[in-house]
This record gives C-alpha cells, structure tokens and sequence, in this order.
C-alpha cells in the first residue's frame, strides 16, 4: 500500500501509518528499530532497496530523508514537507516513509523525524554517501544509538579514515569495516587451527578502497607486527599474507568470488568470500546495537603504519622488462630450439602498480598486473 501525502505535518504521517496498518488487518507494530536515512534522489532509490531486503531480517520503521533545500531564494523560501508511506509489500517486512523536506525545513530534520521514531525502541542512522564530519553531533545522529557510514563513497577514501578517527564516538561505523567481516574471520580461524608467530604481514587490494586499509590496521593492532600494503587492480581486496616462521599463511581472492585459504603443512582450500551486496551489510550492522571497540582500535590507528613495498616501482619495472624478455625468447623458441645449458628466466611476481614513466615505458601500452588478480 502506498500513500501520498503533500504539504504535511509528522502527525498526519503518523494517522496515515496507522490507518494503513488498519487496512492490512494488523495494529500492532511488530518492528524492533528505526532506520533513518539520510540521502538525495539520485542514492534514494538504492538505498531505499537495501534497507528494505534488510527488513526481512530486522523489521523496522524506515525513515528516507532528503533534504531539498531549493537552488533559487524563492524555493528556500518555501517550507514544505511532502511524504510517502509504504506499508505491506512496498515495505519489505516494515514500514517505510520517504521525507522530502523543502526550504528551510531542511535544515531542522529532526524536528520532524523525532515524532515518527518508534517508542521504546533502538534507532540507527545511516549516511549511504555525504556523510557528516562529526557523526555523533550532527542533529540526526544525536538521536541514534548507531551511526553508519561509507568511507568509500567519498573523494578520498583513505582520507576519510582519518576524518572518522578523528570524530569517533561509540555507536559509529563505517560500511568499509563490516567489508571485511568475512576476511578477519577466515584468518582468525586459520590462526586457531595452526598457532604460528607472525612476523609480519602483507594486505593487497585497490588503491582507492578502505577497506584494505582498515584490514590492515585491524592486523597491525591486533599482531603487533609491520604490515605492508600493496597495490593491485582488485576487486576489493585480492590477498592477504601471514609471514609466519614456519611459512606464509595466505588468504587469496583474484576473482571477488571464491578465496584459497593455503598454510603451511596443511592442503589449499577453497572458502566463500564473495563480496556482499549494500544489504546484506546492513543487516549485519542492525544485528548488533552496541560500540564496535574493535572498529574503534583499528580505525584510530594511523594509516601511515602501514608500509608501502621499497622497492615497488624497481620491482614493478623488472618484472615488466621480464615478461618482454619471456616473450622475445619464446619467439625465438618456435624458429630454433634452445641450445643446450640455455635457461628461461621466470618473469617475476609483480605485487605493486608501476608508477607512471617507468615500468609503462619499458613495454609500451603493457601493464604489470598481480598474478590472478
């Protein structure tokens, strides 16, 4: 069931609610939290959609705010409060109300979401992009136990790591963090299956996502042992290696897909570490209400603890200079067979991006890349 309402008040908002759950046969609420949304147009309809698949699992009263605050003096004049509400299917297993605030009203959102919230019942706001400097001051996020962003929607990413340690406060965290849920997981148990000393240890993943970043925080406040961090195409993050003193732990994911867990003494196996889709990560942040002390210890370590390879360009540049060198020998290979005591140099393993005017020179329009990334 869906309801228009324009040029509204909260009150009215809630009367709609509840004549809808009339008209469903159902007055009893039966949700467990309030969602608020704070969004544009252009996120809306995504957003919308993830909170909705989370609904099934945590049903709730979703709240979509956006804000439009008007280009011309005369439409920020203008306050207005239009409405839609979504009960039954529309909504998933809740309710859903979408916000557009006109004018000045945009700048007291509160005002008109705190008489819609659920009495007696956990709220949780969540930024899908734009997100506050400080969260927790910020008016919406006042009202909530949890705050959720999205470091990786940003124009900086890594960046915006800073500014969340910065600004932290218990109840925050970020979509990036719960990323990685699956990978600190698949270590951790590996480490509870082989007990090994971790001399140090190697995250790779793209250069623009967070998420490799606060994994490898995670590993270097957590072990205690230099963390290096190189750059690959992705997706996501690709591999994570455990220098051990009995041999490399290391967790390998090339395709987003499937991941080969492989240690020392022990068969390769495969493991599930598909990335998730934006529900599935809420719904994962709703199950718990309480602090992330976790999150808070990894994301207020400085990024710039985590090393980048020394000699990564030299590196990058070698083993270009050795897939051509592979190349002209096996040319050479199909007119005269080798002669004997010649040998075939391996191209070595590349595991950083080559900067620009050095390895890119040496095979022209050629591009070192990670072996299975």
């Amino acid at each position: 069931m869906k309801i228009d309402l324009t040029n509204t008040t909260s009150g009215k908002i809630n009367a709609a609610l509840m004549a809808a759950r009339r008209a469903s046969g159902s007055t009893a609420a039966g949700m467990v939290l309030t969602l608020v949304i704070v969004t544009d147009e252009g996120s809306a309809y995504d957003a919308l959609k993830a909170a909705n698949d989370a609904s099934r699992e945590h049903p709730s009263r979703t709240l979509a705010v956006i804000k439009r605050a008007g280009r011309s003096p005369r439409a920020r004049a203008e306050t207005r409060l239009d409405a839609e509400v979504l009960v039954g299917s529309d909504a998933g297993s809740g309710e859903t109300v979408v916000l557009r605030m006109h004018g000045e009203l945009a700048a007291h959102a509160q005002s008109v979401v705190l008489p819609l919230l659920l009495p007696d019942a956990p709220v949780v706001v969540w930024w899908p992009d734009n997100a506050p400097l400080h969260p927790a001051q910020d008016p919406l996020g006042a009202l909530a136990q949890r705050r959720i962003t999205d470091a990786v929607t940003a124009e900086s990413p890594v960046g915006q790591l800073a500014q969340r340690a910065q600004s932290y406060t218990p109840g925050d965290t970020d979509l990036a963090w719960t990323r990685i849920t699956g990978w600190r997981s698949m270590l951790a148990a590996a480490l509870d299956q082989r007990p090994s000393t971790i001399t140090s240890a190697v995250v790779e993943g793209e250069s623009y996502n967070p998420s490799v970043e606060l994994l490898g925080l995670w590993l270097h406040n957590r072990l205690h042992v230099p963390v290096e961090r190189v750059v690959t195409n992705g997706p996501g993050i690709t591999a994570v290696h455990l220098r051990t003193t009995n041999g490399d732990i290391t967790l390998d994911r090339p395709d987003g897909l499937m991941g080969t867990l492989s240690m020392p003494g022990s068969p390769d196996r495969q493991v599930a570490l598909k990335r998730r889709e934006t529900s599935e990560l809420i719904a994962e942040e709703l199950r718990r209400l309480d602090p992330d002390d976790i999150y808070a210890a990894a994301v207020r370590t400085p990024v710039d603890r985590l090393k980048e390879p020394d000699n990564a360009e030299q590196a990058a540049a070698n083993a270009v200079a050795a897939e051509v060198a592979t190349e002209v020998v096996g040319e050479a290979s199909t007119q005269a067979p080798a002669q004997e005591g010649e040998q075939v140099a391996n191209p070595a393993r590349v595991t950083a991006e080559a900067a620009p005017g050095t390895a890119k020179k040496t095979a022209g329009k050629r591009t070192a890349k990670k072996a299975g990334a």
